[in-house]
């Protein structure tokens, strides 16, 4: 990139001092790419013929395409990559600059774009001054460039899109590219007049056609319009019936209403007189009102006084009677005393009869035995059983307490196997969740074990336990994924069986491996681990978990797991030296897996690295140890806990027979004891008996006395009772006056009342007709003003109908045309009903029937008018343009690949990748000499394998485009010397005199290959080797070439 650079500013200070410059209007003179894709600053100075950009892949070469293309108003979707600006910019990057000096005389034109990461826009200058895409776009179609047109622009990546142009689409970017700019022009302009042409014919057969409807549909209107206009006048009549009805209906309720208000008024007369005749009577109902008001007055009082002395009768009636009480409570008393006696009387009979048995048993009963002995004989015994019985508990208690213990470490234990078996259910709900087909075959082949000959395993992922879950990523990156959740198996027919049952029987996607007959399990590795300690190795892969014997033989058998180390931070930072010295194919660091290749030709080392991805399915483990152990310990505790409840057993037995043995001692004694106190109870029994008699006897009652305490307590209440029915008999006498006074009473207003209902009734005869009377008045009232509101009604309603303001009077017109017409309702009706059958028979008629014929009849006029102008134009048409089909003009490309073979035209579909290439590079060099352009592009195109010739030539349905309408190119297999001949076309074609610049991107060469003085050769380089640009020079490297050259002679 430097040499080419230092030949471009070569050039470049040429083009600026020369006034005959090399490149052509429009060519690039200069690329200035900062923070764009891969380059972080980079200027490129193009040649003005055949530029060959040259470089590994991935080095960079189409991102100067990129610029190109972006730098002159391009869009990102034309480079077939992404659709945002922004992504454009380097990675890191807020901004970046594309730059772009374009030849132009006598000042070049340079063209800048800065993009944006964050807004996703981009900023234009021309010459360092700020300017509008717009203006831009115009600066760069003046000078004829296309970065949208494919024959002119071509990126890698759209190579496929040249093949999926149609054939119009191809002439039309042919044009573009070759052509004067007129060109396509002219023939747009010709495709624009035959289209207007078919549009006029079509428009003039459409507007002959819709002329012969309307004046067809307008002698169908003509009829319809007589027959509107006589079914008119009927309307009217019918309108005028209707407005004078309105009248007539309320000049007969206005009639209606001065009867109704006559006869109102004579009624009210007939009230007036009815009204007078009855106050005489009102006036004695008034009084005789007066005299019952007193009198129930008077009645009230006498009733309020006989209830006070009733209610004071009543409370000494009460007094007299709890008096009664008194005296039976006294004797109830007395009674409860005599029988109280009585009864304390037969207590002292049975008392002393009792007394007297137990003294006669007492008296017949021997002299008590000495039963000491034969007591302290039992006492002995007992306290011997209760010493062993204590021992026994002791050896009970002490035997509970350690199977309590042994019980609850079992618990732990068992708890502590719980969580090491959830961890084993979780990597199983894992692998389900991942690989549902592989979890059903687990479920399977742990319900079939017995139909396998040999020992089967699980998948790895659940047999391998890592050891620590730090090291669960290296042995899944070592491991791959299709053998993590793989089947391991011992016999080789078990995996047949296995795999027949699950994938053609059960359906299901399951891997299995099988592992080496020969045990590899204990391989030792190629050194021991100590000798990589200094290079900071800590262990091998197979020390860092664990897993079932065939697993652990098929890894080491497959991945070497034994002779693969695992290291640190401090081996990654001496990586080098651990690769040249250790000479080990396989290695990990704390992050980085590295595997070292030894090439076959050259001898040399190659090592790749990768970071370690997160791990998946070992992060949760299991010690196996841990496990295998806390199994021991549970059976040698199932093991204790039934020796101990066997010694339990024995124990509980000697307890049952000793606490039976008790029992019966303890009755012996009872027994014993009983004999001894028998008399002694007896004794204290008669003691008891005595005290008691004594008691009772103290406890004697005096009936006599309490007799007459009695009496004297009755004889005081008996005087309270004789003072209480005094008072009694004293208010009896004041009531009987009272009484009378009120019968006096109730005779008075039982007459007067008499009086009042007499009045009353004579009154109510008189009411009824006062009432009939205003009844009627009401009623006429009423009627008149229904009939008032009904003439305002009618009135306003006639009105309405004759559409009359409200001060406005009665038009004469309306009396007249009303004069002519019936003057009942009933007249009215029948000629109303008579005109409106009439007008029914004027169906589908309206006013619109009129304004449509009128407006028919001048769109008639308007649209003879117009299409006789349209038929004049389209005859100036046909008379000036040929009746040629110019939108269907366009170019074909045929092609064959084999001589035996017939020419088939070029589509997206029916070649292949690479003889799509090829035509569409050959089409490019074809028009490379009629290029219009001030530069082309084509990008990685000549990267194709050719099997046989082509044969391309250009056409269309009419004419021939080119003069030269084929090419002919033969390609055996595109081997070296072909291949050199397909290069030497281009620089032929493309190093012309007068040519436009032609960009040719490829990422190899052939070696001594034919080069022309005119092309520029770009080398693009990156890499941690890359010679920095301020070191390389020319000079110092051709004369290193040369001392080198001497040495090998």
């Amino acid at each position: 990139m430097a040499a080419a650079r230092e030949k471009g500013k070569a050039v470049w200070k040429s083009v600026k001092g020369e006034s005959q410059s090399p490149f052509v209007l429009g060519s690039i003179v200069r690329i200035f790419m900062e923070n764009f894709l891969t380059y972080t600053v980079c200027e490129v100075y193009p040649g003005p013929n055949l530029n060959v950009v040259l470089g590994a892949n991935g080095t960079g070469k189409s991102s100067i395409v990129c610029a190109i293309c972006l730098g002159l108003a391009g869009k990102p979707s034309f480079l077939g990559r992404v659709d945002k600006i922004g992504l454009f910019v380097k990675q890191g990057c807020m901004k970046g600059v594309v730059e772009i000096e374009l030849f132009k005389s006598p000042a070049n034109i340079i063209i800048t774009r800065e993009i944006y990461v964050v807004s996703n826009s981009s900023v234009w200058f021309i010459n360092r001054e700020p300017a509008t895409l717009k203006t831009v776009e115009e600066q760069i179609a003046a000078l004829n460039i296309q970065v949208d047109n494919l024959c002119q622009f071509l990126p890698q990546d759209k190579v496929g899109e040249f093949t999926k142009l149609s054939k119009t689409e191809l002439l039309e970017a042919t044009e573009k590219s070759i052509g004067s700019p007129e060109m396509y022009q002219f023939h747009c302009e010709l495709k624009n007049y035959r289209e207007k042409e078919r549009e006029l014919e079509n428009l003039c057969r459409e507007k002959t056609t819709s002329l012969e409807k309307m004046k067809q549909r307008v002698e169908r209107y003509k009829q319809d319009v007589d027959r509107y206009h006589e079914c008119k006048r009927h309307v009217d009549l019918i309108e005028m019936l209707e407005r004078k009805r309105p009248w007539v209906e309320y000049e007969n309720v206005r009639e209606q209403h001065e009867e109704a208000k006559q006869n109102r008024n004579q009624v009210k007369k007939e009230l007036k007189s009815l009204k007078e005749m009855q106050a005489p009577w009102t006036k004695k109902i008034e009084e005789a009102e007066e005299n019952l008001k007193s009198l129930d007055m008077k009645t009230r009082d006498n009733a309020a006084e006989i209830r006070s002395i009733s209610q004071k009768c009543k409370e000494k009636q009460d007094a007299l009677e709890m008096k009664d009480k008194q005296i039976e409570e006294i004797n109830q008393a007395f009674r409860m005393k005599k029988d109280e006696e009585t009864n304390r009387q037969k207590k002292i009979y049975q008392t002393q009869k009792i007394i007297q048995e137990w003294q006669n048993e007492l008296d017949t009963m021997a002299v008590c035995e000495n039963l000491q002995p034969q007591i302290d004989a039992i006492n002995t015994e007992l306290k011997e059983l209760q010493e062993e019985r204590v021992n026994i508990d002791n050896d009970v208690n002490d035997l509970r307490a350690e199977k309590t213990n042994q019980e609850r470490e079992k618990k732990r234990i068992i708890d502590r196997l719980g969580q090491l078996n959830n961890i084993m259910h979780m990597k199983e709900e894992n692998l389900k969740m991942r690989f549902r087909d592989t979890h059903s075959a687990i479920m399977w082949l742990r319900k079939n074990k017995d139909k396998f000959k040999k020992r089967t395993c699980e998948p790895m992922m659940l047999e391998i336990n890592v050891k620590d879950s730090r090291h669960a990523k290296y042995i899944e990156n070592h491991i791959s994924s299709n053998d993590m959740r793989a089947f391991v198996f011992e016999c080789q027919e078990d995996m047949e069986t296995f795999l027949v049952e699950m994938r053609d029987h059960q359906k299901l996607i399951v891997n299995a491996v099988c592992a080496p007959a020969e045990s590899c399990a204990e391989n030792l590795p190629s050194r021991p681990i100590e000798e990589l300690h200094q290079y900071g190795f800590y262990s091998y892969l197979r020390e860092l978990f664990d897993a079932p014997h065939p697993v652990m033989s098929y890894l080491c058998s497959q991945y070497r797991v034994h002779d693969v180390p695992v290291g640190t931070e401090k081996t990654r930072d001496m990586i080098e030296r651990v690769i040249q010295e250790t000479n080990l194919r396989q290695m990990y660091t704390a992050e980085e897996r590295y595997v070292i290749k030894v090439s076959s030709y050259t001898k040399q080392s190659l090592s790749s690295n990768t970071c370690l991805r997160e791990a998946q399915f070992l992060t949760t483990s299991v010690d196996t140890d841990e496990r295998e152990q806390l199994e021991n310990q549970q059976q040698d505790i199932n093991n204790t806990l039934k020796s101990l409840d066997a010694r339990l057993t024995v124990l509980f037995d000697r307890q049952k027979l000793l606490e039976h043995k008790d029992n019966k001692l303890r009755q012996e004694k009872k027994a014993l004891l009983e004999r001894g106190n028998q008399r002694r109870q007896l004794e204290s029994k008669i003691g008891v008996k005595y005290d008691s008699l004594r008691q009772l006897e103290q406890d004697a009652i005096d009936l006599e006395k309490e007799f007459q305490l009695a009496n004297v307590k009755i004889k005081e209440i008996n005087k309270q009772k004789a003072g209480l029915v005094s008072e009694l008999m004293h208010l009896i006498k004041r009531i009987i006056p009272l009484n009378i006074v009120k019968v006096a009473l109730a005779l008075q207003i039982t007459r007067m009342t008499a009086e009042k209902n007499r009045l009353q009734s004579e009154y109510k005869a008189g009411t009824v007709q006062l009432r009939a009377a205003q009844q009627r008045f009401h009623e006429l009232d009423h009627k008149k003003q229904l009939l008032y509101e009904k003439c305002v009604e009618l009135m306003k309603q006639a009105r309405q109908v004759c559409r009359l303001g409200p001060g406005q009077d009665f038009p004469e017109e309306f009396q007249v045309a009303f004069q002519t017409l019936p003057d009942t309702l009933e007249e009215i009706d029948a000629f109303l009903n008579e005109e409106k059958t009439r007008a029914s028979c004027f169906t589908g008629l309206s006013a619109s029937v009129v304004e449509e014929y009128n407006k028919q009849t001048q769109e008639i006029q308007q649209l003879t008018e117009y299409l006789e102008g349209k038929k004049n134009e389209l005859n100036n048409y046909k008379q000036n343009i040929s009746q040629e089909e110019y939108e269907k003009y366009g170019i074909r490309i045929r092609v064959k690949f084999h001589s035996s073979t017939e020419l088939h035209e070029l589509t997206p579909y029916h070649q292949s990748g690479g003889e799509k290439t090829v035509s569409t590079m050959l089409y490019l060099m074809a028009l490379q000499e009629l290029n219009r352009c001030p530069f082309r592009v084509v990008d990685e195109i000549n990267q194709v394998r050719i099997n046989s010739a082509v044969l391309l030539f250009l056409c269309t349905d009419a004419y021939d485009i080119v003069e030269r309408t084929d090419f002919f190119f033969s390609f055996q297999g595109m081997d070296p010397v072909n291949e050199r001949r397909v290069f030497e076309m281009v620089v032929e074609t493309a190093c012309k005199k007068r040519t436009s610049q032609y960009f040719f991107i490829t990422p190899k060469l052939l070696q001594n290959l034919t080069y022309n003085d005119k092309m520029t050769v770009l080398f693009v380089y990156n890499g941690p080797f890359m010679l920095e640009t301020h070191k390389w020079n020319i000079k110092d490297m051709r004369r290193r070439q040369r001392r080198l050259t001497k040495m090998t002679e």
